[in-house]
């Protein structure tokens, strides 16, 4: 077993394989807290952790705290910055939080001036991929922070990401995956009706889906998510819901560039606002 213990706050289908990931490549996982109990116990059980009724025993328990949450108001709940409480924040000198959710990148400024008032490190490290790539150990890691915090996180980072790439200082990188979201989710828009057009013209969609490869309508959603689309195989990897939030963020961003993004606008109104339909790729 390696020194530092690992935290973890939020065990959802990515943040679960990342903590099996880092089990099994030796890695002590020594707290786990989800508002899911029932998720975080089977996880507990699992990677023989301990489960954690506050975020505030994850810090006590661990010497590095990885967090995957759904979006602001969570990050700014487990860290405290809309008031006291139960916050991770709590007890943390000398600790590190790996923040790996897709947020706005004035979040990732807060928790980290925060953390460093309570004599803590932050980084954010934003994930392009999906569960399976979490899993294997695979993930296209972006990075951002402080380079002291990003040399301590190394270890742990590459046990999880094929490439991994440090951008600069905090909210850099949330800026990059929210661009990197916004794109995909107008390329998987686009894919849907390219291929829903050659089915109502009659066309072969395995041809077509060839021609589109070696063309200029060729996209990494071809690649991933193309031969699904066609045989109607829609399990979700990715909600509409996470997909909606995460063009937000870009168009909150354009907005205070001064920018329309029309494209982005339109792919955003028809992602369904209650969640129910998904995506393939994170």
């Amino acid at each position: 077993m390696r020194e530092e213990k690992i935290g973890f706050v939020g065990v959802g289908r990515m943040g679960a394989n990342i903590a099996r990931r880092l089990r099994e490549r030796g890695f002590q996982i020594g707290a786990i807290y989800d508002t899911n109990p029932e998720a975080a116990s089977l996880l507990v059980r699992e990677l023989q952790s301990e489960l954690c009724n506050n975020v505030s025993d994850v810090t006590k328990r661990a010497d590095v705290i990885i967090t995957v949450v759904p979006d602001d108001n969570a990050m700014r709940l487990i860290f405290g910055t809309e008031g006291e409480g139960d916050t991770l924040l709590a007890g943390a000198r000398g600790k590190l939080f790996i923040n790996c959710a897709t947020v706005s990148p004035e979040v990732h400024i807060e928790v980290e001036h925060r953390a460093e008032q309570a004599g803590a490190q932050t980084l954010e490290a934003c994930m392009a991929s999906s569960i399976t790539q979490a899993r294997e150990g695979s993930l296209y890691l972006m990075c951002a922070g402080r380079e002291e915090a990003f040399r301590r996180a190394e270890p742990v980072l590459k046990e999880l990401g094929a490439s991994m790439r440090y951008i600069g200082k905090a909210g850099e990188a949330a800026k990059v995956k929210a661009l990197v979201n916004m794109v995909m989710n107008i390329n998987t828009a686009a894919l849907a009706e390219g291929l829903a057009l050659g089915d109502a013209l009659g066309l072969d969609l395995k041809l077509l889906r060839e021609v589109f490869s070696q063309t200029g309508a060729a996209s990494r959603v071809l690649q991933t998510d193309g031969e699904d689309m066609q045989n109607r195989e829609h399990s979700c990897f990715f909600s509409a819901a996470h997909a909606a939030k995460d063009s937000g963020i870009a168009l909150h961003l354009a907005e205070n560039s001064g920018l329309n993004l029309p494209l982005a606008r339109a792919t955003k109104r028809a992602i369904r606002p209650n969640g129910s339909g998904g995506t393939r790729r994170a």
